[in-house]
């Protein structure tokens, strides 16, 4: 399996900022002790067109050159430099390199990425680009996959994902998410499933399968780009629901095997994560990770539950 990482692309933050910056490095490191066998990848950033497939060419030129106003900055969550336009390019290259390698293998993983708040015109929630809409777009441009399926399973509303695509019947935008979360506005995705604060793992699940069965009656993807947040677990700070790492797994493992029944390859990205304990945050994704490797390997034995990641701070 081929995984694509830009953590090496450090996003430069205040002291004290709250966007969990070191998570990715702590993954990466997790995935070379871990699963020494996954093919891990420094991907190329997204160019002016790739992003063009989402965003408009007045947006990507303001971002690429500082023009963002104080209150559009505010409203990212992070302040301007020219480091922060790297990382955000390379984090879409990322995920349209894990969609390639999904088309092609049956898999493909991006150890960051997710970034489903950004619209066409600003970004939003620490999302500069929207790296699945980019990706969706140019796997149908490329004649890779002519259907796409985002299916989000991040905590928060797809907000920007369903802005850009509301009027594209090709792709087909699905959010499950916590209703009284952020963004306090919401937009109209394909499909909605908005859940109480304390939601826990039965709730959840019974809504994951709900979901499922309606986007397979109303869509046929040949591409699913799955957001497997981290941030529903019940350590998350801005999470408002109560998965456990077993429900987590769980739910990674009902949308791999929905996809491999229909053989539908997958592309999965990190999404959100704000737990208390980074550690916890890294396990969710950490198993994530170890149930994509165990799906591409045709080997469920193989996937790796949350207690088997164990870094200090």
């Amino acid at each position: 399996m081929r995984a694509f990482f830009c953590d090496e692309f450090i996003l430069p933050l205040p002291a004290g900022h709250r966007f969990p910056m070191r998570k990715y490095s702590l993954l990466r490191a997790w995935v070379v002790e871990n699963l020494p066998e996954i093919d891990l990848h420094v991907p190329p950033p997204a160019s002016d067109g790739q992003l063009a497939l989402a965003h408009t060419p007045d947006y990507i030129d303001r971002v690429t050159r500082g023009l963002l106003t104080d209150k559009e900055q505010r409203e990212l969550g992070f302040p301007w430099s020219l480091a922060m336009v790297e990382r955000a390019r390379r984090s879409v290259g990322a995920t349209i390199c894990a969609a390639r390698a999904a088309l092609e293998d049956g898999v493909g993983v991006n150890l960051a990425g997710g970034t489903h708040h950004a619209y066409a015109d600003k970004g939003s929630g620490f999302c500069v680009f929207n790296d699945a809409v980019v990706a969706a777009r140019l796997m149908q441009a490329e004649r890779r996959a002519a259907r796409v399926a985002l299916v989000d399973l991040d905590v928060h509303q797809g907000n920007g994902s369903a802005a850009i695509l509301a009027d594209d019947p090709s792709v087909f935008t699905l959010s499950l998410h916590a209703a009284g979360n952020f963004p306090f506005r919401k937009e109209k995705s394909d499909l909605d499933v908005a859940l109480p604060d304390g939601s826990g793992d039965a709730i959840y699940l019974a809504a994951l399968d709900g979901a499922l069965e309606t986007l397979e009656a109303r869509f046929s993807p040949s591409l699913i780009i799955y957001l497997a947040g981290a941030d529903p677990h019940e350590g998350d700070r801005l999470g408002r629901l109560k998965l456990s790492f077993a429900g987590l797994l769980e739910r990674d493992r009902r949308v791999f095997d929905w996809a491999a029944r229909r053989a539908v390859p997958i592309a999965v990205t990190m999404a959100g994560g704000y737990g208390h304990v980074i550690e916890e945050t890294c396990a969710v994704h950490a198993q994530t990770i170890g149930l994509a490797y165990a799906r591409s390997t045709s080997n469920a034995s193989r996937s790796l539950c949350a207690a088997e990641f164990d870094e200090s701070p």
